[in-house]
């Protein structure tokens, strides 16, 4: 078939549009003198993208974040001090320490520091770390000095100048304690605890007239052991319910000291007509 130079140049456009995939459209006439419908090519397009001849490398993982550090640790066992007897009075005041402040982070202050951590979801190491330290102290108030002191460990305060000659149990009501001293010096220092309001300690000088033993109250009928009687019915004497419970309780009057043995020492150094001098 003769192709003649319009069909030629059909051919030319047809195949140009194959390539682009775009619409074609002859000449309003074309040489057989009649009109015919546009044509439409389309070109299949890539389903998938090519592959890449240079991949890039994987991002690196990033490293984990550092755990953070240790809360930092303020007490731990085998430590002593003013702060530490805080720690233990304030471990009284939520339960979970029964025996009176002593100032010594000991075995029963370690256990009750892990109990109290176990109880608030801490690590239960039973050092006391400044996390520990801030829940104790949101949760109780700030202890008294007779909490700290409970069982006694006080310092003594300075003697009554009525203290400072001959041999004298200088007995202190403002630090609750006493001494034993031999002209002006201090031999033996000791907690003491006083009578209760109805029954109070009488202050002043009086000396010891008499020295008994294995004691028993007539009036209370309770145990008063190595007695030193220094006015009336009242004595120096040792007290198993001081010993027991601290400052918690009180006397009918007596000076009761609660260190059997210190008590034991001083008995058997306290003559009759030894000076005794109780003041503020």
């Amino acid at each position: 078939m003769r192709t003649t130079g319009m069909g030629r140049s059909f051919a030319a456009l047809l195949v140009l549009a194959m390539a682009c995939g775009c619409t074609v459209r002859t000449a309003d006439g074309d040489d057989d003198g009649k009109r015919h419908l546009p044509v439409r090519i389309e070109v299949p397009k890539r389903s998938t993208p090519p592959a890449d001849d240079d991949p890039k490398p994987s991002a690196t993982p990033s490293a984990p974040a550092p755990a953070p550090a240790p809360a930092a640790v303020l007490w731990s066992r085998g430590d002593s001090g003013r702060d530490v007897r805080e720690l233990q009075a304030r471990l009284r005041q939520v339960a979970w320490l029964y025996d009176g402040p002593t100032g010594s982070y000991d075995d029963l202050t370690e256990r009750a520091v892990k109990g109290f951590q176990g109880k608030r979801g801490l690590p239960r190491t039973g050092k006391t770390d400044t996390v520990t330290w801030k829940r104790l102290k949101d949760m109780t108030r700030e202890p008294g000095k007779w909490e700290l002191y409970l069982m006694g460990g006080q310092p003594a305060d300075a003697p009554d100048a009525r203290c400072l000659t001959g041999r004298v149990l200088c007995i202190s009501k403002t630090s609750r304690t006493l001494r034993w001293m031999i002209d002006g010096r201090t031999v033996t220092t000791v907690p003491v605890r006083f009578g209760s309001v109805g029954t109070p300690t009488r202050e002043g000088v009086f000396s010891v007239y008499w020295k008994s033993r294995h004691h028993v109250s007539t009036l209370y009928d309770s145990p008063m052991p190595y007695a030193m009687f220094f006015s009336g019915g009242q004595a120096v004497h040792y007290s198993a319910d001081f010993a027991a419970h601290g400052y918690a309780g009180g006397s009918h009057g007596c000076v009761n000291v609660r260190d059997e043995a210190a008590i034991a020492g001083l008995f058997a150094q306290v003559r009759n007509g030894d000076k005794v001098v109780v003041h503020w």
